[in-house]
């Protein structure tokens, strides 16, 4: 089969479409047929460029070289008709600023973590990651299949923004500590770099939730503003250095078990997109979400070895007394948030049911693999 054929079939199938008409440069679909953006200027010779914010520093690994894979992607497909310009955070706007800067015009999309919006609406935070969530094959299927994208479509189109997944961390680390955390009392007065209801599960175990962006936590750590951060894992953090500050190791991460990175459209944009070409930017955002978990796979083995080898960095596991209080402050912590309005209550409900139906499945599979494979290799 041809590009060309492909891409209809895929755009047929993203949109129910069986016809797309040009208008003007612009088109706009609703219910599968193209229409007249009002005002919408023509696009010069059929060629168009977009700007892309990020919240990360440039060419960053893995979390930076998202946003370039997604805009490479559509780049290529469209044969350069598209061209997006990716800038990082800081260059145009700020890591915290992008949301706010699509949602009224001011760039076309964004890449970031949903989460970071949990300050507009509480229900933001699911298509990231909560504490006892999803897996990122997880978080996949219940987007995918199990009515996830529906709801985070009603949600962020009340900002003008149409919102889709372009990237996933895998499984993160719980983080690195000044101190060593063998009991509860540990977490007394720390000051933890932790976003989202993860956030809250620290503060209710005594510790204090710090808000700071990537570029900023080093810093902090080497003043004395933050005792501890998480970040993703030993491929990111080791780049940032944070070994150096805080030699204590700890994981599994309860807060986001298969963190998923989001691409946010404004909706005016989205919706002159033709058919063909939102299901190139969807396509954009799959292949970029793929190919993010093979690469941190292999990065953070890799990284995690030269943390150990060269740095003497152990990775160490909280005890089954911190585990088992950080399980019912994280269910308690998610259950408010879920509740707090009607939106994200829809959001919850759907959430919790999926992931009591995906965890009988993924603990006889996978969990149950990895625990007898690690018994037998030993």
């Amino acid at each position: 089969m041809k590009r060309r054929e492909i891409l209809t079939a895929a755009a047929a199938l993203a949109t129910g479409a069986t016809t797309v008409a040009v208008l003007g440069g612009k088109k706009k679909i609703t219910g599968g047929v193209a229409q007249a953006v009002p005002g919408a200027p023509a696009i010069s010779k059929n060629r168009r460029q977009l700007r892309l914010v990020t919240s990360w520093p440039k060419d960053f690994p893995g979390l930076g070289i998202m946003a370039n894979r997604f805009a490479e992607f559509v780049n290529t497909m469209t044969e350069g008709r598209i061209e997006i310009k990716v800038f990082s955070a800081g260059e145009l706007v700020g890591a915290g600023e992008v949301f706010d800067t699509v949602s009224t015009g001011g760039a076309d999309m964004y890449h970031s973590a949903e989460y970071y919006w949990q300050g507009k609406a509480k229900g933001f935070s699911f298509f990231t990651a909560v504490p006892m969530g999803f897996t990122a094959t997880e978080i996949a299927a219940w987007v995918d299949f199990g009515g996830g994208q529906k709801l985070w479509d009603n949600l962020s189109a009340k900002f003008n923004i149409k919102a889709f997944h372009a990237g996933n961390t895998g499984h993160q680390m719980g983080g690195w500590f000044k101190k060593e955390i063998n009991t509860l009392e540990d977490f007394k007065g720390l000051k933890m770099r932790i976003p989202g209801i993860g956030g809250e599960v620290i503060r209710r175990l005594g510790g204090a939730a710090v808000k700071l962006s990537g570029g900023e936590i080093y810093q902090s750590l080497q003043s004395g503003a933050i005792d501890a951060t998480e970040w993703v894992g030993p491929w990111n953090d080791y780049a940032f250095g944070f070994y150096r500050e805080a030699p204590y190791y700890y994981g599994p991460g309860f807060h986001e078990s298969g963190a998923a990175l989001g691409l946010g459209v404004n909706l005016d944009v989205w919706n002159s997109l033709s058919a063909i070409d939102q299901a190139i930017f969807l396509a954009a955002g799959r292949s970029a979400n793929d190919l993010s978990i093979g690469e941190y796979t292999h990065e953070n083995a890799n990284a995690l070895i030269t943390l150990k080898e060269k740095h003497n960095i152990e990775p160490r596991v909280f005890s089954r007394e911190i585990w088992n209080q950080i399980g019912k402050f994280s269910e308690e912590a998610v259950a408010e948030v879920g509740n707090s309005d009607k939106t994200t209550r829809a959001i919850y409900e759907s959430y919790i049911k999926a992931r009591n139906n995906y965890r009988t499945w993924t603990e006889i599979s996978d969990g149950a693999y990895i625990a007898a494979r690690a018994a037998a290799l030993r």
